[in-house]
């Protein structure tokens, strides 16, 4: 007989029919009760075993992370916390496991140890829940992009460019390193290598992604990125996912609406079809949050916060305005900021980004038309203003407890102030044609954003620190696994 997966069987109500639990134990009481879980639910089916007439080397083998096979009947369960349980009428072990070496016992674990052991971590409520909300909106972001007639593209992992121009990337070679081939001049000469230059993981599908949309329209990317900024912090990682659509004949505006309706979308979307692991997450949460002081706990609880997005039209306000906000912000004037706004020119900060949202505005803030200084060099010039300062028509969402969650811009398609944009920054002509190409033949308007993925899953769960809401991180001095 077909075992059947427990989510279904707890939402069932046709008692007394025979069926087949198959899954790995998470807890056996008594002798007698088990706790099933098989990952179709955060949930675990209960099984009663008739312990007098189980031979006893089964029962010794039913141990925490066991592996097993059930047969018996399903009925409604008289014990307090679950509707359904199996009377079980036969007991098998698939896999043992030792209980003095599974490291995963019937306790909470903090989070830092599940890090160390990211291989079983998967087995806990927490993490089955965390996956299954990544899960969702990760098919509900291609369901988005679909659904408004973008093509997918699958842009290179392997670059010979910086997008960023940040310069903090993964070189990638086959040169034997205890042994370079060098130049007559000492340098490592790279025309030996695999590709003939030098190369280096992708930071961002952007660049590539504005050759498609010169030819489809609206393209969308979603793929790993990386990043070799030495930050050991709770919002950073090497190897992260982006979302990055590129869209022809878009201007800022356009811009701004999709990434307020994809955010809308996805985040809805999660709501809709992970209620169960979204409420425990809230439960978890709130857990959590009694050991701070009251005045560091949120306002909302988690299901509250998604929905405080999804009711909200997004502020939106440019970087000149937000700058004179925080000039005249208590924690400014007080002092009570890590980073004093003094001037205009300043590149905001975290903390800045979560005092607009959180306390000024109480909603995501869309911020725009930033210092063309502080930003990347493909971005729309705007006309200088009356002060003669320079911005570019950057936008970034903000959202609470995160800061940046989307960055973009209108790209700028004048091939003139993109070269001189690139010499000033020091980018070689020689080196991007391919990108100039498509300012030299049938340029026009276009704009683009980037999410990171992680920063999505990291809001939408409730979780603090983004090495929870991948499956294995990849962070400076860490690659387990």
């Amino acid at each position: 007989m077909e075992h059947t997966r427990i989510k279904e069987l707890l939402n069932a109500t046709e008692f007394g029919k025979e069926v087949v639990v198959k899954g790995w134990v998470r807890t056996f009481r008594n002798n007698q009760f088990i706790a099933i879980n098989d990952g179709s639910s955060i949930n675990n089916i209960q099984a009663v075993v008739d312990f007098e007439n189980t031979p006893e080397d089964i029962l010794k083998r039913i141990t925490t992370g066991a592996a097993v096979r059930v047969k018996g009947q399903l009925i409604e369960s008289l014990g307090k916390g679950q509707k359904v349980e199996v009377k079980a009428t036969e007991v098998n072990i698939i896999g043992d496991s030792d209980p003095e070496k599974y490291p995963l016992q019937p306790k909470k674990h903090s989070l830092e140890f599940l890090r160390e052991i990211a291989h079983l971590r998967f087995r806990t409520g927490t993490f089955n829940a965390v996956f299954k909300v990544r899960n969702a909106l990760s098919f509900a972001v291609h369901k988005f992009f679909q659904e408004n007639d973008f093509v997918y593209m699958h842009t290179p992992i392997i670059t010979g460019s910086d997008a960023e121009g940040a310069g903090e990337m993964f070189q990638v070679t086959t040169l034997d390193l205890n042994n370079p081939p060098r130049k007559e001049n000492g340098e490592i000469d790279f025309k030996e290598d695999f590709f003939g230059k030098s190369t280096n993981l992708t930071v961002s599908g952007q660049l590539e992604g504005e050759l498609g949309a010169m030819a489809f329209g609206n393209i969308y990317t979603f793929g790993p990125t990386f990043r070799a900024e030495n930050s050991n912090t709770t919002r950073h990682l090497a190897e992260f996912w982006m979302i990055e659509p590129e869209m022809a004949f878009y201007e800022l505006e356009d811009n701004m609406d999709l990434a307020e309706a994809l955010l809308k979308y996805v985040i809805k979307y999660a709501l809709e079809t992970c209620p169960e692991e979204i409420e425990f997450l809230k439960n978890r949460l709130l857990e959590e949050e009694k050991s701070k002081p009251a005045a560091e706990r949120s306002e909302l609880n988690l299901v509250e916060k998604l929905n405080f997005v999804l009711a909200n039209n997004f502020e939106r306000v440019t970087y000149t305005d937000a700058v004179e906000i925080l000039k005249r912000s208590k924690p400014n004037q007080k002092k009570q900021f890590k980073y004093l706004i003094d001037d205009w020119g300043a590149d905001l900060q975290s903390e800045h980004e979560r005092y607009l949202v959180e306390k000024h505005f109480k909603k995501p803030v869309i911020l725009t038309d930033y210092p063309r200084e502080i930003k990347s060099f493909y971005m729309k010039q705007n006309e200088p203003d009356a002060q003669g300062r320079n911005t570019v028509r950057a936008m970034d969402i903000l959202f609470p407890g995160i800061g940046e969650m989307v960055g973009g811009s209108q790209r700028e398609e004048n091939l003139d102030r993109l070269l001189a944009r690139m010499a000033e920054v020091g980018i070689p002509a020689e080196e991007m044609e391919w990108f100039l190409d498509t300012r030299r033949f049938g340029t026009v308007p276009h704009s683009g954003f980037g999410v990171g993925f992680e920063r999505l899953v990291l809001f939408t769960t409730g979780m603090t620190n983004i090495r929870d809401v991948i499956p294995f991180p990849r962070t400076p001095k860490n690659a387990e696994f």
